[in-house]
């Protein structure tokens, strides 16, 4: 879609020639008046007459007409094709960079989406489906790292978006849970061994933890918005209490608009009475009933505490998918975030 400045240049491109034109032929017939001796007593040209060529004269002949029509086209098929307001992407993995705080969305008791500022309105992250960046602070004279993915994608331009569950005695969680709207954190990336796209593999099973949910939405987002994606998605999703489910109404209507491809199962410590999900922790009959079985063309992604993970990696082993090495690679068919 082009943008102002671009839809500005066809005008201009297209006022300007209509100028020159009327301009042309209006000496055009000026210098045929005066050729033709069509003139006042004194010599100089008759206005009344001049005006009355003008008017009877084409506006535009055939191949003035072709020439603007083209001039048009050629110039909106450029800004189209080469001309487009994508900018370059803002992440760099060499250079740690500050982006501002400019909005805070609290949607559980200690968990908040976080929103960051681009430099400018039409910048993109630059972040592939799929991975992370690298969120840096300098907390009691120490710099403190640690990894987040963004829930945005792309296509939101000039932000990023961070899903943050805040711990009291966590390091770069509490910092950024005291940020104040104006005050920046320090961010490189990208950063990861995963990449999405929409071949990678037939169906995926995910079972995510907590705040783990963050690698799973971004890739479920990106592959139920792509009307040429046809993978099939299935989510085991376990938190403690029913107020720690996060974006749970996103995920409910994205598996009723989507039934055919996405699934979504919640697994809870404590549930409400009464509760039609799971109970207790993830269990192997869990991943028997719910995920793909083992298969080359499919993959099972893992993201939550790592006592979780630790569990779900010896499920899985005794239901037969491969182990997970313990740096995984996008070959894998058991990937760990």
């Amino acid at each position: 879609m082009p943008n102002r400045a671009q839809v500005a240049l066809v005008l201009s491109f297209t006022s300007t020639f209509t100028v020159l034109l009327l301009a042309s032929r209006l000496l055009i017939s000026y210098f045929q008046l005066f050729q033709t001796s069509e003139s006042d007593i004194d010599g100089s040209p008759n206005v009344f007459a001049m005006a009355w060529a003008f008017g009877e004269s084409s506006l535009l002949q055939p191949n003035q007409l072709l020439a603007l029509v083209f001039g048009i086209l050629g110039t909106s098929l450029f800004l189209f094709f080469f001309g487009s307001s994508k900018r370059k992407p803002v992440l760099d993995p060499t250079v740690w960079q500050e982006f501002p705080l400019v909005n805070k969305i609290v949607v559980s008791p200690n968990t908040a989406l976080y929103r960051f500022g681009l430099p400018h309105p039409d910048d993109i992250l630059g972040l592939p489906i799929g991975q992370h960046i690298s969120v840096e602070a300098e907390i009691d004279g120490k710099k403190i790292m640690r990894s987040y993915t963004p829930t945005s994608s792309d296509d939101d331009k000039g932000h990023f978006d961070l899903l943050i569950k805040s711990y009291e005695k966590g390091n770069i969680s509490r910092y950024i849970g005291l940020l104040k709207i104006g005050q920046s954190i320090r961010v490189k990336g990208p950063k990861g061994q995963f990449t999405y796209t929409p071949t990678l593999a037939r169906e995926l099973g995910m079972i995510a933890g907590g705040t783990g949910i963050t690698p799973m939405l971004q890739i479920i987002r990106a592959a139920l918005k792509n009307p040429h994606d046809r993978t099939k998605i299935s989510l085991i999703y376990a938190n403690v209490n029913l107020d720690d489910i996060l974006l749970r109404k996103e995920l409910d209507e994205l598996a009723a608009k989507h039934a055919s491809r996405f699934s979504v199962f919640y697994v809870l410590n404590n549930p409400p009475v009464p509760w039609n999900g799971g109970i207790g922790f993830v269990s192997k009959e869990h991943i028997k009933e719910l995920l793909p079985p083992t298969s080359a063309d499919i993959k099972v992604l893992l993201c939550g505490p790592p006592p979780m993970m630790t569990a779900m990696k010896n499920h899985l082993k005794q239901i037969g998918y491969p182990e997970p090495r313990t740096v995984s690679k996008l070959v894998d068919q058991v990937f760990l975030f």
